[in-house]
């Protein structure tokens, strides 16, 4: 089966603030040249399910502008310059969390807005973790770290109250690689 590509003929900087934005000049396979913008702000992000000795997941609550309200969430952030996703997922959960993840293995890549992020998401697990150091230096990021049992979260999950995706993607990978109970 054939499938047509777009092709990049151009592109600016739209705007640059906390993400930045490309407008990019693409042709239609149809022959249409077209304007379309795209979140470019990072190379990759990282997000880390941490697991505990006991069991449970050790999970970021944050208040989330775009939506509204405080939420659940994984321990992440975006890649600096130079890093790869392993290291970022290292320093992120350390900056967020105040715990060191011995041993971080990959769990999932994906992309959560195909149309328009141009970065993927590399999801990570841990299940032990040194004494590290909180980093508290943006103001946005009032991140309270909370321990919940597997059970109890995926009961959140039934009554529509985790919305993050990376969460969701990694609790769900998690459990078919054996990592958590089944979800169900």
């Amino acid at each position: 089966m054939h499938e047509p590509k777009w092709t990049l003929h151009g592109k600016r900087e739209a705007y640059r603030g906390r993400v930045v934005l490309s407008e990019h000049e693409v042709g239609l396979p149809n022959g249409d040249r077209i304007r379309y913008e795209v979140d470019e702000s990072v190379p990759f992000t990282v997000a880390v399910l941490g697991i505990t000795e006991a069991g449970d997941l050790r999970l970021a609550r944050e208040y989330r502008y775009p939506v509204g309200r405080w939420i659940f969430d994984l321990p992440g952030g975006g890649a600096e310059a130079g890093e790869s996703p392993i290291e970022a997922a290292g320093r992120e959960y350390e900056e967020e969390t105040g715990f060191i993840p011995l041993d971080l293995e990959h769990l999932y890549t994906f992309s959560q807005n195909p149309a328009r992020l141009a970065y993927p998401i590399h999801l990570f697990v841990a299940h032990r973790f040194a004494v590290g150091e909180r980093v508290a230096d943006d103001p946005p990021e009032d991140v309270r770290v909370v321990e919940m049992p597997v059970a109890e979260f995926d009961t959140l999950v039934g009554r529509g109250e985790i919305i993050d995706p990376p969460l969701l993607i990694s609790r769900m990978i998690a459990a078919e690689k054996g990592l958590l109970p089944r979800v169900g």
